[in-house]
């Protein structure tokens, strides 16, 4: 199973990006997927799930009601559209795939816990 991310790029303060995660290799639909970021310093943080359905999604709390999460399972792609963003969302973005098609949940907090990761799509927010 590959994961292959992009989207990312140098956006200012209050704009909007869409990151994509293309997941190929494997029986996408039975994936529960997030989205990760890490800043220089800083602890990877889990900051959007999606169940493999789409029934289920979370959000960290520094997110919630900027970011969304959403899922095709037809073409294998999920996306994190990010919009009102910060200079504090700058970081490095990754998908990450844990094969879940029994669960109803958008996916467990521990990165340990997923068993397929993409790159990194970089995003830069400027104030």
């Amino acid at each position: 199973v590959q994961l292959q991310a992009s989207g990312g790029g140098w956006v200012q303060a209050g704009g909007s990006l869409r990151l994509s995660c293309v997941v190929s290799g494997g029986t996408f639909s039975g994936y529960a997927m997030s989205w990760f970021r890490q800043s220089p310093g800083k602890e990877r943080e889990r900051v959007a799930a999606i169940s493999w359905s789409g029934g289920s999604t979370w959000f960290a709390d520094s997110v919630k009601g900027r970011f969304s999460i959403s899922r095709d399972n037809v073409k294998n792609i999920v996306y994190l559209q990010m919009n009102s963003l910060k200079p504090e969302d700058t970081a490095v973005y990754s998908c990450a795939a844990r094969w879940s098609p029994t669960s109803r949940a958008a996916g467990p907090e521990a990165d340990h816990d997923y068993h397929y990761w993409g790159q990194g799509t970089l995003v830069t927010v400027s104030s």
